[in-house]
């Protein structure tokens, strides 16, 4: 039994394929995180809601709600939410971070398990936004205020 002082990053990993699960979720825990799966967006969006996830990754084409349809209903839970989508027709559908609301997306290829490793990790060492105090926040509107009388 592995200990240590720091906690393995939390994945959640969302594909329609069991095979797809196995692989992947086999990969991430050699790579050191815990993973928790679900095969349709409304399973993992239930699972996202209820737990604290580093990141999300997520597959393209499922049952009714794709990954977009997904990440947009994510986004409105965590707007920092770091999400992965993943899809075997990248180039076909034009997917890119900008029309999916991804943070990456990936194609299914024989390089996907490095890609989704390097993903993963420079995900979860982007730096969190950065959020004023609450003391700050209150200044503020009150300063707002007495300015705008």
């Amino acid at each position: 039994m592995k200990t240590s002082s720091v906690s393995q990053p939390d994945v959640l990993l969302i594909n329609r394929s069991r095979d797809g699960l196995l692989v992947r979720s086999s990969l991430l825990k050699d790579l050191g995180y815990r993973v928790a799966v679900a095969q349709t967006g409304e399973e993992g969006l239930k699972l996202f809601e209820a737990s604290a996830f580093d990141v999300v990754v997520a597959d393209y084409r499922m049952p009714r709600m794709n990954g977009v349809e997904l990440i947009e209903r994510i986004r409105k839970v965590d707007p920092q939410a770091r999400v992965i989508l993943l899809s075997g027709q990248v180039e076909v559908l034009a997917l890119t971070t900008e029309n999916t609301g991804a943070d990456a997306v990936l194609a299914k290829s024989a390089n996907e398990a490095t890609q989704l490793a390097r993903s993963i990790k420079r995900l979860l060492n982007r730096p969190a936004p950065r959020k004023p105090p609450a003391s700050q926040t209150a200044s503020a509107a009150v300063l707002a205020r007495a300015v705008g009388r």
